[in-house]
């Protein structure tokens, strides 16, 4: 693949796998032009609103759009999405992170390590929720990272050298987070779960890692809903939900409200601006339900009581 001199690469600011990713191409940037190119991370809803005026970008970790589709762009992409590329460069594969494809394109300029191997490898992991591989729940504690002390900070501590990431003594952290936290998370989360539509219920962001606790409440079948969403203020009246399912359900919710996606599993979408949180799930009823129910006596959760007896974790969580 012949590939121009980047002017800026932008990656996903929210996750692991844009860290590793932009990263990544950051490296194969500099072995290839010797050249420092800018790396730029964003959110979802910041990346809507940037202006694409560079002649030359490689993007990763954002689903494929019309509007990046030019001559000399690199778009490396793993999300859902029917994609035609007429002028730019897109890798897309949905059985591949966008750290994976990256990292093979780096492969290709003999620019691989054992200690990439295994961070790719753990990212991927992590990113695709692949619960079979025997190393998910080191995966997930590699992926908290991200979403514990925020991307920038993790790029400083490491000074933009992915391999650092490896056995970190951050890591010790998540471990005994995700040890302690996320049982009282699970049953804290299961005691508040409030109706969106007969097929969503809607999860308060518990205690502990939010995936991991809703991945549980899924295996278990805990709650009758095939889709669980949960709701994060970010910003100024700005709400993201992030929907999750077993079966492929979550991506079709997701792209219910404007600006949604992301994989069949795990995807998410920013609600327009809104004035406080029973706003915000006032209009996912609006949205995932044809005829929303009526309220609840509080709109945002209600507490059953008795919610916490009995219930264990799993002892290899």
């Amino acid at each position: 693949m012949t590939l121009a001199t980047p002017e800026v690469i932008c990656t996903h600011e929210s996750d692991l796998d844009g860290l590793v990713s932009g990263l990544l191409l950051q490296r194969l940037a500099r072995h290839l032009f010797n050249a420092e190119v800018t790396l730029e991370a964003y959110h979802y809803q910041g990346w809507k609103m940037r202006q694409m005026s560079e002649r030359v970008a490689w993007v990763a970790d954002f689903s494929f759009e019309t509007r990046f589709d030019r001559p000399n762009w690199l778009v490396v992409d793993h999300h859902n999405g029917d994609f035609r590329a007429r002028q730019a460069r897109l890798i897309h594969d949905l059985n591949r992170c966008a750290a994976r494809i990256c990292y093979d394109l780096c492969l290709q300029h003999n620019l691989g390590s054992p200690e990439l191997d295994r961070l790719v490898h753990l990212t991927q992991v992590g990113d695709l929720f692949i619960e079979d591989d025997p190393d998910f729940t080191t995966a997930c504690d590699y992926g908290s990272l991200v979403k514990n002390y925020g991307f920038w900070n993790l790029h400083a501590v490491i000074a933009g050298q992915p391999e650092k990431l490896l056995d970190h003594p951050l890591l010790e952290v998540m471990r005994i987070r995700r040890q302690i936290e996320d049982p009282i998370g699970y049953q804290l989360a299961l005691a508040e779960v409030i109706e969106i539509s007969p097929d969503v219920g809607l999860v308060r962001p518990p205690i502990g890692n939010t995936n991991l606790v809703v991945h549980e409440l899924l295996n278990r079948a805990a709650t009758k809903y095939p889709i669980l969403v949960t709701l994060y203020r970010r910003g100024a009246g700005v709400y993201v939900a992030s929907f999750r399912s077993k079966n492929g359900e979550a991506l079709a919710a997701a792209q219910k409200i404007d600006g949604g996606g992301g994989h069949a599993n795990a995807a998410g979408a920013t609600l327009p601006r809104l004035t406080d949180h029973d706003s915000a799930v006032q209009h996912l009823r609006t949205r995932l339900n044809p005829t929303p129910p009526p309220p609840t006596s509080r709109p945002g959760f209600t507490t059953m009581a008795g919610a916490f007896g009995g219930l264990e974790w799993p002892t290899d969580r």
